[in-house]
């Protein structure tokens, strides 16, 4: 059996419209894809299919070691060095061959706290929103996250906007030609998921909180599977956390990738529920959570990531920071921080 070309398959994946739905995904993962001085294990190893062993390969495998538990490390004195990240490649073999995948592990740099930017920081600094501006802008206020919103053109290619229409266009109905000439508020070009995931990874502190809209077209899984195997193939996925109204959408996500964190939106979910199911947490409406106030303790319990969005007022920020959640999603992050401090 020839060993499987990774790099093949992900370039027909990305450019053959809707191949996505019987090209596999990569079958290795990691459980984390950060390290520190002081946790120099960056996550373990898993596959899909069967391994007999894991071996490091590339120009900076000797950084690294693999123990019998499938735990990817990174040696001491190279967890001390100034590198933000290391591009490392893992092979899984077994008597039937092997596969490969690359990888981008980070020095863990990112910021905890409660802030995440509602599709960028652009309110007070009078910018577009999902722009690469509003994404910058969250990265210099130092949010933990900014949230940006994805729709696929009729031809396959992923587009950051909120609303499934720019200046009229329809995003799903018209090919990528024409939406490539779409100029935002703020004179930039409307940006694709590559465009922007590219901008995000050039900074090592605040996540990007990738929301896939559901569809109306009924290609919500199509725009699911273009959407991991994306962040897959730039090695994006130490930056990436996944949100999403479609519950259907979410196990998708979980299904490509059993360990990306992934949360839903809808706010119909119990925690019980969402445990069930092996999501990360909820990321439901202020509204919802100050009905169902029990649910932030139960989330906590069952070991969930609890966000509320979105949340503007001085005096809703200040409850939900009083009842200690993870995280609130704000078109005020400005405020926030200031609150926060």
């Amino acid at each position: 059996m020839k060993k499987l070309n990774i790099g093949l398959v992900w370039l027909l994946y990305m450019t053959i419209p809707g191949l996505s739905s019987v090209i596999a995904q990569p079958m290795l993962y990691l459980t984390n894809y950060t390290y520190s001085p002081n946790q120099p294990v960056v996550g373990t190893l898993h596959s899909k299919q069967p391994v007999a062993r894991y071996v490091v390969s590339g120009p900076n495998a000797d950084l690294f070691t693999i123990d019998k538990a499938n735990q990817l490390s990174i040696k001491p004195e190279s967890a001390k060095s100034s590198e933000p990240f290391y591009d490392i490649t893992i092979e899984a073999q077994n008597p039937s061959g092997s596969q490969k995948n690359a990888f981008r592990v980070l020095k863990d740099q990112f910021i905890r706290n409660q802030v995440i930017a509602h599709r960028g920081a652009w309110k007070q600094s009078n910018t577009t929103e999902n722009s690469l501006t509003s994404l910058n802008n969250a990265v210099k206020l130092g949010c933990m996250g900014s949230e940006f919103d994805v729709h696929m053109s009729s031809d396959s290619v992923i587009f950051v906007n909120h609303d499934p229409a720019i200046n009229g266009i329809n995003i799903e109905k018209t090919p990528a030609q024409e939406l490539a000439k779409v100029k935002l508020s703020n004179g930039e070009t409307l940006p694709t998921l590559e465009a922007y995931l590219r901008e995000g990874m050039k900074q090592y502190k605040t996540k990007l909180i990738l929301e896939i809209k559901t569809s109306k077209l009924g290609r919500s899984v199509a725009l699911t599977d273009r959407v991991v195997a994306m962040v897959h193939q730039l090695k994006a996925q130490a930056w990436v956390e996944y949100i999403a109204f479609s519950y259907d959408v979410c196990k998708r996500v979980r299904e490509l990738d059993p360990v990306a964190k992934v949360s839903y939106l809808n706010g119909d979910k119990t925690p019980a529920e969402l445990a069930a199911d092996q999501l990360n947490g909820f990321d439901y409406h202020l509204s919802v959570l100050k009905k169902n106030e029990n649910w932030i303790q139960e989330a906590k319990e069952r070991k969930l990531t609890t966000n509320a969005w979105t949340v503007n007022s001085r005096s809703d920020l200040q409850w939900f920071l009083d009842q200690k959640v993870d995280y609130i999603t704000t078109n005020e992050p400005e405020l926030l921080l200031e609150l926060t401090k």
